[in-house]
């Protein structure tokens, strides 16, 4: 059975690039990024798999007045297993949104029209997500065309808003249609790995990005006695914030590359417009990715001390504001998303897969939170967000190969 299933889908390259090239002229993108949403992708995504024979379908309309009919679509496409009810159900989650492409001249094509050559298609969205996106329809049109169940239920999930933190997205389904998953569901997402396929990531960074405003007293920079440099004090306490965190918290976990918790200044608004003044407002930010045995309230706690310290030392006032927070349990090992993944990949690539945690979000981590075992996974060159990105058709057929198998797994 499995290698009718493998041989269907080594003979769907052309349907992977009909898709691609239909999913990638409708940009989905977020009405904060100055687009409308993900309607028209979501409309055809639908009335292609009905005419190919994929009908199950469910709408999950998140309400958005922003975008595009007031909606961010998110769409399930079901396969009725087996012993459907009986068996936790395998979902594969991938997002209909994309990010915009960026500087135009940067890009060798039109972002926007799919450019094919040597099995290499180019253009925006191709990868991120659109390639696990296509992967899983493949392998789902593998079982309907072939007249064959899976063991247990596949369910496919196109979700709106993930590039924009999934508030229309797996956040607005978790709570708002929360039946729609079981406790015991495994799921898939195609949305990051390695080239090899060898990776199955379990495991996400505590993030936790903070805004730091420093006031003191604006005042010549000749008389420096006459002000209190929030510009200064600012500087001095990014460095005792990001000495002071990594020290505090200092543990290290070899799942996870870096293996320690990270604490970054990043982003710096404009404080004065000239050189000779000494500014008395200074902000930026901190962004932190704390190994997960370091909940967010002991960071904040400990930021909190620092600052103080600082204040008391350059008399200013500090405000610490959290600017985005999100923490995320781990996926155990002994999951049995991670055991099938792994037989998986064993028998369609002949590789040995490794566990490991990342620096970055994901969806996962509202599955996680939720008690919902989770990975991430794919074979992938890791271009997304960037001009030019491509994915390479062997991987699209590669990693639909994989799904299918754990889909007919027993």
């Amino acid at each position: 059975m499995e290698q009718k299933i493998f041989d269907f889908i080594d003979g769907c390259e052309d349907i992977a690039v009909e898709l691609q090239t239909e999913l990638t002229r409708r940009p989905a993108l977020s009405p904060v990024s100055g687009g409308e949403g993900e309607l028209d992708k979501c409309i055809f995504l639908e009335e292609w798999l009905v005419k190919h024979g994929i009908d199950a379908l469910e709408r999950h309309d998140a309400p958005d007045p922003q975008a595009k009919g007031g909606v961010r679509p998110n769409l399930i496409a079901a396969i009725p297993g087996e012993a459907s009810g009986a068996l936790p159900a395998l979902w594969i989650m991938s997002h209909l949104d994309v990010v915009p492409p960026g500087e135009l001249s940067l890009w060798n094509s039109d972002p926007w029209t799919v450019v094919k050559n040597s099995g290499k298609l180019t253009g925006r969205g191709v990868e991120d997500n659109q390639q696990g996106l296509v992967s899983s329809v493949l392998a789902a049109l593998a079982l309907v065309k072939l007249g064959l169940r899976p063991r247990r239920a596949l369910k496919l999930l196109f979700a709106a808003d993930e590039e924009c933190g999934s508030v229309f997205g797996i956040d607005w389904l978790l709570k708002n249609r929360r039946g729609l998953f079981r406790d015991d569901d495994l799921v898939l997402i195609p949305d990051g790995g390695d080239p090899a396929g060898e990776t199955i990531e379990i495991a996400e960074k505590n993030q936790v990005w903070l805004k730091v405003h420093t006031v003191g007293k604006q005042a010549h920079a000749s008389r420096p006695d006459h002000g209190r440099n929030a510009c200064l004090a600012g500087a001095d306490l990014t460095l005792r914030l990001r000495n002071g965190l990594m020290k505090k918290f200092s543990a290290r976990d070899a799942l996870f590359e870096p293996d320690c918790t990270t604490v970054e200044p990043t982003k710096k608004e404009a404080n004065v417009p000239n050189v000779n003044t000494i500014p008395g407002d200074d902000v930026f930010y901190i962004d932190i990715r704390a190994l997960p045995c370091y909940p967010a309230a002991g960071i904040l706690e400990e930021a909190q001390r620092i600052k103080a310290g600082l204040e008391q030392e350059y008399d200013v006032q500090v405000e610490l504001t959290v600017a985005q927070s999100m923490e995320s349990k781990p996926t155990p090992p002994s999951s049995p998303v991670v055991a099938m993944l792994s037989a998986a990949c064993k028998r369609v690539l002949g590789v040995e897969t490794r566990l490991v945690g990342i620096g970055g979000g994901t969806v996962g981590a509202f599955l996680r939170n939720e008690g919902i075992d989770s990975v991430v996974w794919s074979n992938i060159h890791g271009t997304a967000h960037q001009p030019n990105e491509y994915c390479l058709l062997e991987n699209v057929l590669k990693d639909a190969k994989v799904m299918a198998c754990m889909a007919v797994m027993t």
